[in-house]
């Protein structure tokens, strides 16, 4: 894989996996299917979902500690400010050759550009909050919060997934 092909592959996730609607109740059956799905993988995942500025579910699977809540925290911080997935965000800092704190004057300690965060788009709205993983590999993490949005947008996994 290249990073341009990461990156046409996350563009078209975002523009695919939107919603008709997401409410507080879509963000506990998002949050619960991460979690099914990072049971199932014997993964453990801090898992993070806002609306808006609220966190509306949040959860640390045994096995993961306070600094997954952490990492979340700041690549959460990135995805609400930039309104692209922290791992886009990362493929696209990386081919530039720089950083959040060179680009923008954002501080490291609270951003980060690691992948696992996702906006959450609703149709005809817009960015309406973020779904954030972390615990595993950043590609897995934000594979992760993929596979749930596909699920829950009713979009075929294989047609959004980078290979």
């Amino acid at each position: 894989m290249t990073i341009d092909t990461d990156l046409a592959r996350l563009a078209l996730q975002e523009d695919r996996l939107q919603f008709d609607t997401f409410d507080q109740r879509t963000a506990w059956a998002l949050g619960s299917r991460i979690k099914a799905l990072s049971e199932e993988a014997g993964v453990a995942l801090a898992i993070e979902i806002r609306l808006g500025k609220d966190t509306v579910f949040f959860y640390s699977m045994p096995g993961t500690g306070p600094t997954n809540a952490d990492w979340a925290r700041r690549k959460r911080n990135a995805v609400e400010l930039l309104h692209t997935s922290s791992y886009a965000l990362n493929l696209k800092l990386e081919k530039e050759g720089s950083t959040l704190e060179a680009k923008q004057g954002l501080p490291l300690r609270d951003y980060a550009t690691h992948g696992g965060s996702v906006p959450i788009r609703v149709r005809g709205v817009g960015v309406v909050g973020v779904v954030t993983v972390s615990g595993i590999p950043q590609r897995d993490d934000h594979a992760m919060a993929i596979k749930a949005l596909a699920e829950l947008c009713g979009v075929p996994l294989h047609e959004v997934a980078l290979n």
